[in-house]
Parts: C-alpha cells; sequence; structure tokens
C-alpha cells in the first residue's frame, strides 16, 4: 500500500500496522491491496478533519486469515459499510463492528487454502 494516501491527507493520522511477515495471504496480492486500500479509504473519511488512529492487522486462525482495518471514526450505524466488489472477487467475506475504544473495525476473512481445509476438516 502506497503511503501517499496518508501522506497526503491533511488531517493527522497515527498509522499502527501489525502482521507477522510470515503469514501468507490466500489470494491475489495485488487484488488484496486494493481490497486494502478501499478500506483505508474508507477509514480515512470517516475520522474526518480531526484525524485519529488506523491500525491494520492480521492474524492465522483455523476458520482462515482474518485481516482487519480499525479505525477511530465515526461507529458502523453512522457509516456505509457497503461490501467492496474485490472482496467477493476475491472469495473473502467483510465482517464489520464496534471497536470498544470507539470507532470501526471491518475484518476480512479469507477462507483457508484448500490443503488447509483438508486438514481442519
Amino acid at each position: 500500500m502506497s503511503c501517499a494516501i496518508l501522506t497526503q491527507n491533511h488531517s493527522p493520522i497515527c498509522l499502527e500496522v501489525d502482521i507477522d511477515p510470515s503469514i501468507r495471504i490466500p489470494a491475489d496480492g495485488e487484488k488484496v491491496a486494493e481490497l486494502v486500500r478501499t478500506l483505508v479509504n474508507q477509514s480515512i473519511a470517516e475520522m474526518g478533519v480531526q484525524g485519529g488512529e488506523l491500525t491494520i492487522t492480521a492474524v492465522d486462525v483455523s476458520s482462515g486469515l482474518e485481516l482487519e482495518v480499525a479505525d477511530t471514526g465515526r461507529s458502523i450505524e453512522q457509516r456505509a459499510t457497503s461490501l467492496p466488489f474485490i472482496a467477493a472477487a476475491l472469495g473473502a467475506k467483510i465482517h464489520w463492528q464496534n471497536c470498544p475504544q470507539g470507532g470501526a473495525a471491518a475484518t476480512i476473512v479469507f477462507r483457508p487454502t484448500a490443503g488447509a481445509s483438508r486438514m481442519v476438516a
């Protein structure tokens, strides 16, 4: 993801990324980057001129990879929580939830790879 999204924004935004570099995303990297850019842009818009905190995390669980984009903007009841077309193209699901400290998070859930699915079943 290009840092231009954040550096060209006039609002103060603190970015935290917590992703283990050994995690492999089970989808096309270019399309996943496009999906993350879309969600980051939505987060920036939701935080508005006051800015805030933007956190991107990933965790590999038995049900698949979960990649989360969380921000300190408005709650899910006050924002559009549309499903970007790219998520559907990747076979990923997005779950929206309010964050306990305020703001909201979009969790992208990628199904496990075919081999991992067989091992779990």
